[in-house]
This record gives structure tokens, sequence and C-alpha cells, in this order.
């Protein structure tokens, strides 16, 4: 019984995840409203959940902040205006410490900071993929086939991290924040990635070099990612982020490994891949240095 338990567990954990991706690609392919609304989605959830660890530790940041200011941060990403989006990064910042001071409760410092983490992790970091989408170039018409690429490698990441951590794992990557992740395996996920990306930079005509920095970014990032979120829930107490998704934890749990990566992957794009004016600013300030 309990493999036929452990199967069915297996099989609903694939359609869900499944059936997800089919849906995050097919917005992630129509873009605009399509991909903002799915993502509203996304933050929203995964934005609760982070607010319910955060209570079973005893802090108390409040939702009602997070979930307006990650409404103000998607419109501001959907209109592609990427200086509206500091500017109501300030506001909603000021705001969390108004919040506290005026409706808040003990702990007033933890709240007001857990408050400012909470759209920021949750929020402004994974809507960022709005602005990577639309990202354009003489060379490059969007930026599809570069979320395609990040996709991809986080999923490889995964994949190779658990069969090389199952066959060949030995010495122990987090052992306090998770301690069932090896060192071997994040290699075998760091390998298995950058040839994902290989490949997909083969279709769309990208350098190896670029494939390989995206690669070795996107990797590193989303294991870096799924660390930090089993961190703050180590150190809340608590063992996942929710049971939305079956088999799969919270909406949190799944998507852990894009909230680092996709605003690496956007500023690797826009500055290095589309544009390289950063580096041409970066060498006419030290030149003129010398």
């Amino acid at each position: 019984m309990d493999v036929i338990g452990g199967l069915n567990r297996n099989a609903t954990r694939m359609l869900i995840g499944f059936v997800l991706g089919t849906i995050a690609m097919a917005a992630i392919i129509k873009s605009g409203i399509w991909l903002l609304l799915l993502t509203y989605v996304f933050v929203f959830i995964a934005s609760r959940e982070f607010v319910k660890i955060l209570e079973h530790k005893g802090f108390y940041p409040s939702l009602k902040v997070i979930w307006l200011a990650e409404f103000v941060f998607g419109l501001t990403a959907y209109a592609q205006r990427y200086d509206l989006a500091a500017l109501a990064l300030t506001i909603f910042s000021i705001g969390a410490f108004m919040w506290v001071l005026f409706k808040g409760r003990q702990p007033y410092i933890a709240n007001a900071a857990t408050t400012i983490l909470g759209f920021i992790y949750c929020g402004w970091f994974p809507l960022q993929i709005l602005f990577l989408r639309e990202l354009s170039s003489e060379r490059f018409h969007d930026g599809l086939g570069f979320v395609v690429m990040m996709f991809t490698a986080i999923l490889l990441t995964d994949i190779g991290a658990y069969y090389a951590g199952r066959h060949l794992g030995k010495h122990k990557l987090a052992p306090i924040v998770s301690p069932n992740k090896t060192i071997e395996g994040s290699v075998g996920g760091a390998v298995a990635a950058v040839l994902g990306c290989f490949v997909i930079g083969y279709f769309i005509n990208l350098e190896w070099y670029y494939s390989l920095i995206a690669g070795l970014l996107c990797t590193t990032f989303a294991q870096i990612g799924d660390l930090c979120e089993s961190l703050i829930k180590r150190d809340a107490g608590v063992k996942d982020s929710g049971d939305t998704l079956p088999g799969h934890g919270g909406f949190l749990d799944r998507t852990d490994s894009f909230i680092f990566t996709i605003p690496v992957m956007y500023y690797f794009c826009k500055y290095f891949v589309f544009s390289n004016q950063l580096v041409v600013d970066c060498a006419n300030f030290f030149k003129g240095l010398f």
C-alpha cells in the first residue's frame, strides 16, 4: 500500500507540475496582460504563504501593504516603466514603517522589516519577468527565448541535482539549512543547466559564451533561491510554505528557484546581451580615473 500511495503522490505531483508549466508557458508566449495576471496569482498567493511563515515565528508583516505594493509593481512592469517601479519601492518602504507606526503590533522593527522583505522578495523580484519578456534590440525581437532559457536552466538544475545527488551525493552542501542537498548534486544540476542553455542558445542564435554565463547564473541563483527559502522556513520552524499544491507544498515552495534568478537574468540580458552600454560606461569611468 505504501508503494501504491507513493506512486499516486508522484503521479499527482507530475500532473500538477505539468499543468502549471503548461499554463505558465502559454502566458509567457502570449505575454502582455496574460503574463501579468499569471504573475499576480503566483506572487499574491506566495506572499500570503510568506506572511503565515513569519507569523509562525512571531512576526506580523502587513499582507495588505505587501499586496498593494505588488499590485503597483506589476502595473509599472506591465507599462515597462522601471523608473516608476523605483519610485514605488521608495513609497511602499516608507509606508511599511508608517503602518507599524500607526497600526502596528510588537515586535515593531521586525514587522516593518519583514513587510519590506515580503514585497521585494515575493513581489518585486519575480514581477521583473515582465521586463525580461519585453526586452528588445535590433538583434533580438523580444526576450521570449531568454525566458525559455531561464525556465529550462531551472528545470534541468532540479533534475540534474536530484539524480546526481541521489547516485553520487556524499558531501553536504548546506547541512543546517537543507540537509538533503549535496555538493555533488549541486554540480550535477549546474552541468545539466549549462547544457540546456547551450541547446536553447543554439536555437536563438546566441553566442556560446553568453549561453555559458546565462546557464551558470541561472543554476547558481536558482539553487541559492531554493536554499534561502529553506532558511526562512527552517528559521520559522515550518516544513512547507503551504499545502496549496499537492505533492509540491505551497506556491512559494514551487517558485523559490525563480525568485532570485528572474532579476539576475533580466539584468544580465539587459546590460550585456541586448546592450553593452553598461560595459562601455564602466570602461569610460575607469578610463577617466587614470
